[in-house]
């Protein structure tokens, strides 16, 4: 049975009323402690049944929890729960099997977050782990999320990330793909983002007026200076990224609508795996779907129609057609 936190609120529960001298518990008084805690966690009306009340006693008591010692005492025609050791508590024990594994998950995934320090010492202390709780070490992992160690600039990280953190202004040198030489810019940095298993940082730069995007694997030297920093007070990053693909958003743009065309072997793939948030379907034929999109056509935009290859066919409008047509006819140039 997984344990999430509503199945957890109603174990407390009912650890409290087992282990309760003072009364005695019916089910029916078990099962009004379990919903009047789920009510006063969750804020709004929500209860259990019957039936989950007896399903988390079943597992409380098993192995996979935590072999409560439950005793059922009868008063007349009526049945009330007690533990036979009211000094036994489920907060007492070791961990059960259920959470040995998800201790065991949360380690892995946290050590997917490559390039903070602050975490090394999960790696020194996983062993520790391992043998206090008789974690399996030999266990091959089942779960893997997209990244790229050998990537430059994961050392950056940490820098940036501190520097967001304590309000640090950054001085950096940066070297973009079609420039021989870095440059060197004033970072206020605000905010990171992951896109595509490529750190970025985005921030306030004195050279310009919008948002800079500074990929961490183009950055040579990050120092921290001593210059005021300046506050983010005007840009909401969770809503910055709602009307693009990636991190890129090119200055002045608008927001298109897009129409796309795609073949049927290619449907499933776009409707499982929407290209953006605002996708929806236009017109459904048999050979080919119609999908419109409502978002500002960047450099992660193009990127992607390109990937389709020829299973996607930009329809309108005309500017963003041309524009990928151009790229596409450059693009064979190559093969001729």
């Amino acid at each position: 049975m997984a344990t999430n936190k509503n199945a957890s609120i109603r174990y407390q529960a009912l650890d409290r009323c087992f282990r309760n001298p003072g009364r005695k518990y019916f089910w029916q008084d078990l099962l009004e402690a379990c919903n009047d805690a789920l009510y006063e966690f969750n804020g709004e009306k929500s209860s259990i049944s019957r039936r989950q009340l007896f399903d988390d006693i079943k597992y409380m008591e098993s192995e996979q929890g935590w072999s409560i010692p439950l005793e059922r005492h009868k008063d007349g025609k009526r049945v009330y729960y007690r533990y036979e050791n009211l000094d036994f508590s489920i907060n007492n024990q070791p961990l059960n099997d259920e959470e040995v594994r998800q201790l065991r998950e949360t380690i892995l995934t946290l050590e997917r977050l490559e390039g903070f320090p602050q975490l090394e010492w999960l790696q020194e202390l996983r062993p520790r782990l391992e043998q206090a709780f008789q974690l399996d070490a030999s266990q091959e992992p089942v779960l893997e999320y997209e990244s790229n160690p050998y990537l430059k600039g994961l050392s950056y990280l940490e820098n940036v990330f501190q520097a967001i953190q304590y309000k640090k202004v950054l001085r950096v040198k940066y070297k973009a793909f079609h420039k021989p030489e870095a440059e060197e810019h004033v970072l206020h940095p605000y905010y990171l983002k992951q896109y595509n298993s490529r750190w970025f940082a985005l921030g306030f730069n004195p050279k310009f007026d919008n948002i800079s995007i500074f990929p961490l694997d183009r950055l040579e030297e990050i120092k921290e200076t001593n210059l005021d920093y300046i506050e983010n007070q005007s840009t909401n990053f969770q809503e910055y990224f709602e009307d693009v693909i990636g991190v890129t958003k090119p200055k002045d743009a608008q927001i298109e609508v897009i129409k796309i065309k795609c073949a049927a072997q290619l449907v499933p793939y776009v409707q499982t795996k929407p290209i953006h948030g605002s996708q929806k379907v236009s017109e459904r034929h048999e050979e080919y779907t119609i999908f419109q999109l409502e978002l500002i056509p960047n450099y992660e935009f193009y990127q992607l129609m390109k990937s389709f290859g020829a299973d996607v066919e930009v329809l309108s409008p005309v500017s963003v057609r041309e524009q990928l047509a151009q790229a596409l006819r450059e693009a064979a140039l190559q093969y001729q």
